[in-house]
Formats: structure tokens, C-alpha cells, sequence
């Protein structure tokens, strides 16, 4: 593990238990904490019933029930500061290489708009920019 700033709290709300695992393991990993959520409702009770604040959100586009460019919109629309003040970074996942998709994503107040096969690759300077905030 090398140091990469503060501990930061990251939130995967993603439907693939395999890849929420990945994530866990390359996050905790890096010494941060975190949360794992199946779809965009789980999470969004979450921060709602438990007070529960993050720091990083990676969110999955293409999920069950509400899709992640909704829930998106509604952690901006509803926004709730970290415990450092802050509004989470989110950051939209997904397989759907979709020009329009992601300039809509960005225009709603996504920080980034990364490709699945190219996360695990961008995830420690992910992790690293928000740590250093």
C-alpha cells in the first residue's frame, strides 16, 4: 500500500458482485474504505436512512430499477456534503463506449465518464486525486 493522502470513503454502486469484489479488494487495498451497493435505490436509502456520507462515488450506467445517469442526477439535485465539506466526486462506469451518454453525464455533474475496461487501470489515480482534496 503506498501513501496516496487521507483515507477517503468510496461507494461502488455497481449490479456485478464480481466486479464490486475487484473493486473492494484494489480499494482496500489502497487504504480506503468501502461501500458496496447492487443498485442505485440501495444506495440512495443508504445516504439517506444511515446519514451516510462519501467522497467517491463509481457508478454503474446500466443498472436494475433506477439506471445511474437518474441516480446521478438526483445526488446533485439532492446534494450532500462529505465530512470534509465536500460534494462527492462521481464517477460514471460503464461498457457503453456512447458519445452522448457521456457528454449528457458530464453536463449533469459527473467528474468522469470511464470506460469498464479501462477502470482498474484509471482507479488508483481516481482514488489518489480524491484523497489528495
Amino acid at each position: 500500500m503506498q501513501d496516496v493522502g487521507r483515507e477517503i470513503t468510496v461507494a461502488v454502486v455497481e449490479d456485478n458482485p464480481r466486479i464490486r469484489e475487484l473493486l473492494q479488494e484494489e480499494i482496500s487495498d489502497e487504504g480506503h474504505r468501502f461501500l458496496s451497493f447492487g443498485t442505485a435505490e440501495e444506495f440512495l436509502k443508504a445516504i439517506q436512512d444511515n446519514d451516510l456520507t462519501v467522497d467517491l462515488v463509481l457508478l454503474d450506467v446500466m443498472l436494475p430499477g433506477m439506471d445511474g445517469l437518474s441516480c446521478l442526477r438526483h445526488l446533485k439535485q439532492n446534494n450532500r456534503p462529505n465530512h470534509h465539506d465536500q460534494a462527492p466526486k462521481i464517477v460514471i462506469v460503464t461498457a457503453l463506449n456512447d458519445e452522448d451518454k457521456r457528454r449528457q453525464a458530464m453536463a449533469d455533474g459527473a467528474e468522469d465518464y470511464v470506460l469498464k475496461p479501462d477502470l482498474f487501470l484509471r482507479l488508483p489515480e481516481l482514488l489518489r486525486a480524491t484523497a489528495s482534496l
